[in-house]
């Protein structure tokens, strides 16, 4: 593109988020606002760890 459509559609952008239309990308700032403190992985290990628990404890009630 050349200088001068990349000035327009840098204007249409501004214009755009001073209207407060929601911006096609995120800043990483958002990203990051937007990740959960825990990775997925370690979820589900806490996830697999508590509910593995509760069934063996089920398990012990009921069978013995």
């Amino acid at each position: 593109p050349t200088e001068f459509e990349m000035r327009r559609r840098n204007e249409k952008f501004a214009k755009d988020a001073r209207e407060g239309k929601k911006p096609t990308h995120l800043s990483r700032q958002e990203k990051l606002a937007k990740r959960s403190p825990i990775s997925s992985w370690a979820l589900g290990i806490v996830v697999f760890v508590v509910v593995g628990g509760v069934l063996f404890e089920l398990a012990r009630l009921v069978f013995l």
